[in-house]
């Protein structure tokens, strides 16, 4: 991927851009939390030909920390602007875990400019069929990007699918971690406190792929069950795997995405 650093409305965001077919809608990424850009490389390796565009949210990775706390609405306003930025008038769009909220928001705040949403490991936010404490407890804390070796143990408990018998898959993962600091982590759960999408899913109108790892013990797949209930336009896909299926099971899972954007 190409990366390119952006002022958008005053705040500097660090974006990765793989070159595509113009002809196509690009792939706008919503990333999960404390991922930088390359987090999700693998996956977009395995693409077909359109143009994806995924950028460091403020605070994480190369993006600079924000002057205030945001909210995904604020996410989602400058995504567009980084989107006019960028020429592209209409996006494909793709919410990972905690990318989930702002994708979410992105389709209702700017419905015209998402042609088709994929929400992929998330949930409707505030009001979701929570994780287990013990997972929600270590998830709460940073520790995982900072220590290799706290990783490498608690990979399989926070992860599920393929986390819990490739342990060279964590090294490979934690190849890709940028980390800065611990504020942007910490910005990124105070941004979705009390956010929920519940009131206003069934308003969306894009067509939606929803697909759930079944072995995912940070969001249940419960949870994809109800967004692909609740969207009046969606389809629910499981995946034999845990929460980094887009990673883990990155061609399966890019074969899924690139048919039903197709």
């Amino acid at each position: 991927m190409r990366i390119a650093l952006h002022d958008v409305d005053g705040q500097v965001l660090r974006v990765g851009t793989r070159p595509g077919d113009k002809t196509l809608p690009p792939l706008l990424l919503f990333n999960g939390i404390g991922a930088n850009v390359e987090l999700v490389e693998p996956f977009v390796e395995t693409l077909d030909e359109r143009e994806a565009i995924v950028f460091d949210v403020p605070g994480v990775g190369g993006s600079p920390a924000p002057a205030l706390p945001y909210r995904p609405r604020t996410l989602a306003r400058l995504a567009a602007r980084l989107l006019d930025q960028l020429g592209h008038r209409q996006v494909d769009v793709l919410g990972v875990s905690w990318g989930g909220a702002p994708a979410q928001q992105f389709a209702f705040q700017h419905g015209a400019r998402c042609r088709r949403l994929v929400l992929a490991a998330t949930s409707p936010g505030h009001l979701m069929v929570p994780a287990k404490p013990s997972v929600l407890l270590k998830m709460a804390s940073p520790r995982r990007y900072r220590d290799r070796g706290y990783m490498k143990r608690i990979a399989g408990e926070i992860y599920g699918g393929a986390m819990r018998h490739s342990p060279e898959l964590v090294g490979q993962h934690l190849r890709h971690v940028r980390w800065t600091s611990d504020a942007g982590y910490y910005l990124q759960l105070l941004a979705v406190i009390g956010w929920s999408s519940l009131p206003w899913l069934p308003l969306l109108r894009q067509p939606a792929l929803i697909m759930a790892g079944q072995d995912d013990p940070l969001v249940p797949a419960v949870n994809g069950r109800i967004l692909a209930r609740l969207i009046p336009n969606a389809r629910l896909v499981t995946i034999d795997d845990g929460h980094l299926f887009l990673i883990t099971s990155a061609r399966q899972s890019a074969a899924i995405i690139c048919d039903f954007l197709r």
